[in-house]
């Protein structure tokens, strides 16, 4: 697609991304090709949340080695690409957006692996529900962008968590996420995604400290 280059990410020299020159003119070419109002195109922007969660998994590839990995929020799939490299023997590629799938099979061909893309809204099912996804590691690279979209994805990933997951998220210091819930395994120093905020020099991924403990 017209705007797009495969690049890298700096934290991630390893997993090669079809990434926006410009995110807001991208932006304006598809909405003038569909004729009206789209989603900010986030899939084509290599956040510093999934940059973060995306290392960890290269670094510690026996958390994903042989299990079956659920990416929620993948956006360009940068994080399901990591786990793909990593060894998981499954990986699901869960995003919205209708132009994430595409993007997801290009990058995931682009590496070389094979990543599943799932457009179903996972934060509408029931909490039941959640625990019927069969997956051993949920991981969300940066979902915490905006108060209403923390509010329904911190919930699905306790419940994630509840059920024996291993559940890892990225979060460049936005401060939705609640440290009485949650603790770092590992920060990175990353630099600011084009879009994203200045004040993003570092991101961590978390995980749930004690999700059997909460009803």
């Amino acid at each position: 697609m017209d705007g797009l280059r495969l690049t890298s990410a700096r934290l991630v020299p390893e997993v090669r991304l079809f990434l926006a020159e410009d995110p807001t003119i991208l932006w304006a070419r598809l909405e003038a090709q569909v004729g009206h109002n789209l989603p900010a195109p986030f899939w084509a922007t290599a956040w510093g949340g999934g940059q973060a969660v995306a290392r960890y998994v290269l670094d510690a590839p026996e958390i994903v080695a042989g299990r079956r990995v659920l990416d929620l929020g993948s956006g360009s799939g940068l994080v399901a690409i990591a786990a793909a490299k990593a060894g998981a023997a499954v990986v699901v590629a869960n995003d919205i957006d209708p132009y994430a799938p595409a993007a997801i099979r290009a990058n995931a061909r682009a590496n070389g692996v094979h990543v599943v893309p799932l457009s179903t809204n996972l934060l509408d099912l029931t909490p039941e529900a959640v625990l019927d996804i069969q997956a051993d590691v949920v991981l969300a690279g940066d979902a915490f962008y905006d108060d209403q979209l923390a509010d329904q994805v911190l919930p699905f990933l306790l419940t994630a968590a509840r059920r024996d997951a291993l559940v890892l998220a990225g979060d460049p210091g936005r401060g939705r996420i609640p440290s009485r819930d949650w603790q770092v395994v590992m920060t990175y120093p990353v630099s600011p995604a084009t879009g994203e905020e200045t004040y993003v020099t570092a991101a961590s991924v978390l995980t749930p400290r004690n999700p059997g403990a909460r009803p």
